[in-house]
């Protein structure tokens, strides 16, 4: 079923905790009014997002990372991920963040699509972004330390998706997506542009 967005009466900005955050008054189509928060970004957020690089190895090799995750206090398997700096592309962010965490870069660098996280109340978008023909080549990152690069191979993701270090959601589903895209090889669908403050909804004069 198909429901026009909710009106936005009114958008208040304001900081928290370091990010900034919305506050939406919402009128939904059937006269319900709400007030919605968002989560925005940090307020120096140079960037239109993230990207996650699937960096092939070989045709049926992927390139993992090990490195410190302080939200659950443990080293994680999982993606080379960063934020989009100001002025770059999602093909140019891939490429400088492949070679700052795993010491290469790459000649063939597709965008598949964009993936959202928690989008019921946050903005971000991540880009999934396909890393092929690999050379080594290596830019100094902001990491504490050398990430571990791990070579796994594609057909045994069943295996990955088990383990108790590897539990990023992105991850998982960027993984897939590049696999199957690899398999069938079919055109993927464009990229969503980075979402406007308003969400695209219709504002009240």
């Amino acid at each position: 079923m198909s429901r026009r967005l909710p009106i936005v009466h009114n958008v208040v900005e304001h900081d928290a905790a370091g990010y900034r955050m919305e506050s939406l008054d919402l009128e939904f189509s059937n006269g319900e009014r709400r007030r919605y928060e968002r989560l925005l970004g940090r307020p120096r957020a140079a960037g239109p997002g993230a990207v996650i690089v699937v960096p092939m190895l070989d045709e049926d090799t992927v390139l993992l990372v090990r490195e410190y995750a302080a939200g659950v206090h443990r080293y994680e398997l999982g993606l080379v991920k960063g934020r989009i700096d100001a002025g770059e592309s999602a093909v140019e962010a891939a490429d400088r963040e492949l070679k700052e965490e795993a010491g290469y870069g790459a000649r063939s660098l597709t965008v598949l699509r964009s993936l959202s996280l928690a989008p019921t109340y946050m903005i971000h978008q991540a880009y999934l972004v396909l890393a092929r023909d690999l050379y080594p080549e290596r830019l100094p990152g902001d990491e504490p330390e050398e990430l571990e690069v791990v070579p796994w191979k594609l057909d045994r993701l069943h295996e990955l998706i088990l383990r108790e270090d590897f539990s990023e959601g992105r991850t998982i589903a960027a993984l897939f997506i590049a696999r199957e895209w690899l398999r069938h090889g079919e055109p993927a669908p464009p990229p969503a542009e980075p979402a406007d403050p308003t969400g695209g909804s219709e504002i009240a004069p």
